[in-house]
């Protein structure tokens, strides 16, 4: 006898099994990842998502399936990464939606959900394109409403969806000149089926159905895309972030989401009640962050440089067809560093920092976090620089929490801080008198951030308008000003003295290159007695952070 309908365990269940063999896969979802650009991974990206459903799922014991699916959609709104796991969360929150007010659901019931949920995955997205996951679910929708008529079997139902959305799939490789020239499908797509054919497998108990997946692709030689050029890339900064404000109205959401089109593409915005989700590709992150701070505090947030990651994809795959992981002696000391931009993050690894967490200002990562970089790092002693005094606690309560590592926590409150405590590292000494070195270092810089107020107010005897430059040094507000220039000089003035010897100028996501190399200019006149070095930091939210030691 077969299974006409469903509840909400077994929902949970088909929901856990799917982000499991999604999980299995990503590797292979990840190598055929060539559209627009490596944007990330998007099997990575599915996986994480569909993971973060499956978890939620796990505490939802309900015997509804309106309310597990809406636990797994509300898992994975939280839990999505990139584009296409933004998208993929709001086919859960479509499908959830088409299953309001159900105790358990048949063939018809679910194929009506997922309709509704590629409904709202197009609507998500501004400018959607065929040849993508979208294509994908749309085709799974067409065959769910095809055959609910047909069967009633939802074993069958589920196989015959499988196939007619693994033959959309294949279609894809010829609907993008990318995927084309690749010769592969699309991989949004691919991770989709994944997560169905996982479903199937935990309902198909007695194997008598099989599957036909004629979608069995092998990994990717990506030497195939070595003529595209990463100037063909429009907008390089793929930017996510959660705004953190509850129950915006539509035409707020809208206002962004006009706003975020003028100044990027590949833009997917979602909001529910307690949140919106953004995903955007820009030449500009630091604007996207500030339109976004005029509706509610940031979370989340990630900058990805995607034409680094493009020429890094290529020149891998150029040199390394047959790459072998290679084992690593376990080190005495290693190092994990909070940072924001990837330009910093480069800094820091570049220094000899293993493991570099995102996050920063409107963007401190968890315990969590940390915990889990620490994992990663292969050393008897680990040290943590936070650079920035809102991350200690959290450090120092993951450091609590490991007891098979010797956890270090650096009281660093700004980035120039962890550098200066980077460079001075003294590897011949013991960790003790290591650590002791980079913490005095700490003591000798003077950090200086120039940055901008997000709304009106006052500071002391201060009047702030929002828009107005700020100017910070340590953690006091000590300059106001209209012009970022003129506010940047007038701060500086105040950290150096006669006893400064070196300037060093970190310049943000929101300045060119020809005006950061403008102040320093004026720095070298200014302060002929100092050195003044400047490096690409790509911060967000700040256009200038600057040491004076």
């Amino acid at each position: 006898m077969g299974l006409n309908s469903i509840n909400g365990l077994q929902l949970k269940k088909m929901v856990i099994a799917g982000a499991n063999e999604l999980n299995d896969n990503r590797q292979l979802v990840d190598s055929l990842n060539v559209f627009p650009v490596p944007d990330g991974d998007t099997g990575t990206n599915m996986s994480l998502t569909a993971l973060a459903a499956a978890r939620e799922c796990e505490k939802d014991n309900s015997l509804s399936i309106a309310e597990v699916s809406k636990t797994a959609a509300s898992g994975s709104l939280r839990g999505a990464r990139g584009n296409s796991g933004v998208i993929l969360s709001q086919l859960f929150r479509g499908f959830s939606k088409g299953l309001e007010g159900l105790e358990e659901a048949g063939t018809l019931e679910l194929a009506s959900a997922c309709r509704k949920g590629v409904e709202t995955a197009y609507k998500a997205v501004m400018k959607p394109k065929e040849g993508t996951i979208l294509t994908v679910a749309r085709a799974c929708a067409d065959a769910a409403e095809k055959y609910a008529v047909e069967v009633e079997d939802i074993e069958v139902f589920l196989s015959k969806i499988i196939e007619e959305g693994n033959e959309m799939l294949l279609k894809t490789k010829d609907m993008l000149p990318v995927l084309k020239q690749a010769d592969v499908v699309d991989a949004g797509g691919k991770g989709l089926l994944c997560i169905l054919v996982g479903a199937f497998k935990s309902i198909n108990t007695s194997g008598e159905i099989k599957l036909n997946d004629n979608t069995q692709t092998p990994m990717v030689d990506f030497s195939a895309l070595t003529s595209v050029d990463n100037s063909e890339i429009t907008f390089g900064y793929c930017t996510e972030f959660f705004v953190l404000q509850k129950n915006v109205p539509d035409e707020t959401v809208n206002e962004l989401k006009t706003y975020l089109t003028s100044i990027g593409d590949s833009l997917v915005v979602v909001a529910d009640e307690e949140m919106i989700k953004v995903h955007v590709h820009t030449d500009h992150p630091g604007r996207a962050i500030e339109k976004a701070l005029t509706i509610g505090a940031l979370n989340g947030l990630k900058i990805d440089n995607m034409r680094i990651q493009h020429t890094n994809k290529i020149d891998f795959t150029a040199t390394n067809k047959e790459a072998t992981i290679k084992a690593t002696e376990k080190k005495g000391t290693g190092f994990i560093s909070i940072s924001m931009g990837s330009g910093l993050s480069e800094i820091f690894k570049n220094l000899g920092v293993d493991e570099i967490i995102e996050g920063g200002q409107t963007m401190n990562p968890s315990t969590e976090d940390i915990l889990n970089a620490i994992e990663k790092v292969d050393a008897e002693n680990i040290i943590v620089l936070p650079n920035n005094k809102n991350i200690i606690l959290a450090a120092e309560q993951a450091a609590k929490l490991t007891s098979h590592k010797n956890i270090f926590v650096l009281p660093s409150t700004t980035v120039p801080e962890g550098i200066a405590a980077m460079i001075n590292y003294d590897a011949t000494e013991d960790i003790d008198t290591s650590f002791e070195i980079m913490k005095e270092s700490m003591g000798l810089v003077k950090t200086c951030s120039v940055t901008y107020a997000v709304r009106d107010t006052s500071f002391g005897a201060i009047k702030i308008a929002q828009g107005d430059i700020l100017g910070m040094l340590g953690g006091e507000i000590q300059v106001v000003a209209k012009d970022i220039a003129e506010g940047t000089k007038e701060l500086v003035t105040k950290a150096v003295s006669d006893d400064s010897e070196v300037i060093s100028v970190y310049y943000g996501a929101d300045v060119d290159k020809e005006n950061a190399g403008k102040m320093v200019d004026y720095l070298k006149e200014a302060y002929p007695h100092c050195e003044v070095e400047l490096h690409l930091g790509n911060q967000p939210l700040y256009y200038y952070i600057i040491s004076v030691e």
